[in-house]
């Protein structure tokens, strides 16, 4: 059933996100703002957060393990389904993405800086970047987001069910949403350790969905790499992985210069495409587990 689950929460989600609808972000910027007052001195702190997530997912895992004591587990599977629809999706994205490619069509980088800026870190946000590296900026954080809102949900809830699932998304929701600024780069430290071994997973996919060839060339070192963060070693692979130069901007337009308007829309479907190729992987492998009886 975990394959039934995740597969019809993963298509409810992907509509949710054509149409633009139910964001998880807001869910969390509200279950929050409880931790937004603090005594001076301690903004730093983790530990409030960490049970504000850790809470929910204890009472998922427990409700869980409740009805299937009693016999009652396929009652919990609607659930599931309702909280992975509401911890996947990238909901406004696809629109973003549709307006960039087009003001770049035009020409006009610093439109398709302002349709943008609000998806890329904040200290990736400077509007007098080169279209190079506004470019890569919001390549990499459309990579980030479908991790995280995806494939890191799904690694954790075959692994170790809904309530770890919960706990993982809660820590990429506190990363980027804790009111207290100073502790958000600790939160971000957990979320690498608990991106490693999937983000490597998602790599070592993109081999398979993409250029084979490619992807031996450039990215078989940085998945072994420890001191690589998780948007490096995604980068590597799905650079390695794409062809036409589909993430290398300077070198695209050195050869392709005819072709440079049409560049920023065709990447960005590439990048796409390999991560719903990636996926599709991901869930032929499950369905095999599932099939061997290893889940």
């Amino acid at each position: 059933m975990i394959l039934v689950v995740f597969l019809i929460a993963y298509l409810v989600r992907r509509r949710l996100d054509s149409l633009n609808a139910i964001s998880s972000d807001a869910l969390w910027r509200r279950w929050f703002r409880r931790g937004s007052k603090v005594k001076a001195g301690s903004e730093s702190g983790i530990s409030v957060g960490l049970f504000l997530v850790a809470l929910p997912a204890i009472l998922a895992a427990v409700c869980v393990y409740i009805l299937s004591m009693y016999g009652w587990r396929i009652t919990a599977y609607p659930l599931e389904i309702f909280v992975l629809v509401l911890m996947m999706g990238m909901p406004g994205w696809r629109q973003s993405v549709e307006s960039y490619a087009d003001a770049w069509q035009r020409g006009d980088m610093q439109a398709a800086w302002h349709h943008i800026q609000k998806r890329l870190p904040a200290a990736e946000r400077g509007a007098a970047a080169s279209p190079e590296v506004m470019h890569l900026s919001l390549s990499r954080a459309l990579m980030m987001a479908a991790f995280e809102r995806f494939f890191l949900v799904a690694f954790w809830y075959v692994v170790g069910g809904i309530g770890v699932a919960i706990f993982v998304r809660g820590l990429v929701a506190l990363s980027e949403q804790w009111p207290q600024a100073a502790a958000r780069p600790r939160y971000l430290k957990a979320c690498e350790w608990v991106s490693w071994i999937p983000a490597r997973l998602l790599a070592l996919t993109f081999g398979i969905a993409g250029d084979l060839s490619g992807w031996l060339a450039e990215a078989r070192q940085a998945i072994a790499e420890t001191t690589k963060n998780t948007s490096e070693v995604l980068m590597i692979a799905a650079n390695g992985s794409l062809t036409g130069y589909a993430l290398d901007p300077a070198r695209f337009s050195r050869v392709h210069l005819d072709e440079w308007a049409g560049f920023g829309g065709r990447s960005l479907n590439a990048v796409r495409d390999l991560l719903n190729r990636s996926m599709l992987v991901w869930i032929c492998a499950l369905a095999l587990m599932v099939i061997a009886g290893v889940v």
